[in-house]
This record gives C-alpha cells, sequence and structure tokens, in this order.
C-alpha cells in the first residue's frame, strides 16, 4: 500500500474536515465497488495465466499428450484436463 500526504492531494477545505476527526494517524479509505480490479487485473497475472492456458489448450490440439503437457508446464494432471477441456482456453479468453 503507497501512503500518501493529505496536504498534498486533498483541498484545503476538505483535509481541515478529516482533521476534525483524526489527526496524525493513518486511514485506509478504500475504492468504491464497481472500481476495484479482479484478481489479477493490476498486476497482469490474470493475462499470463490466460496466455499459459491457451498455450496449453494449442499444444494439446496439435497433438501433445497430457503427461506430456504435465511435464512441460509442471501442472497436475486434473490441472491440464480442467485447462483443455475449458470453453475458456478454446475460446482464447
Amino acid at each position: 500500500m503507497i501512503y500518501k500526504n493529505g496536504k498534498d492531494i486533498l483541498p484545503i477545505e476538505l483535509l481541515e474536515e478529516v482533521q476534525k476527526y483524526i489527526q496524525g494517524e493513518t486511514i485506509y479509505i478504500p475504492k468504491k465497488k464497481n472500481e476495484r480490479a479482479r484478481w489479477g487485473e493490476v498486476n497482469g497475472t490474470r493475462k499470463i495465466i490466460k496466455d499459459r492456458n491457451s498455450e496449453i489448450y494449442n499444444l494439446y490440439k496439435k497433438g501433445f499428450k497430457i503427461k506430456d503437457l504435465v511435464k512441460l508446464y509442471n501442472l497436475s494432471e486434473d490441472s491440464i484436463r480442467r485447462i483443455v477441456y475449458s470453453d475458456n482456453a478454446k475460446a482464447g479468453k
């Protein structure tokens, strides 16, 4: 979490109003519900996994066996099966 100084980002009137309730302490101001990022969107993990899953699916369609993909990607057979039979992988989502 990155901390910012209120005097650097808030209008003076708002800062003075907040100081009526709290001074010299750290507070957390949450994002609005509709502005929250889904898991992995901010750091790119979601895209990395999506790309990996598409790659696994494409290799499977080219004839790679599930056991080969298990060794190549260091995932369980169940995970590989879930990926290759997933509609998301087929659609490249």
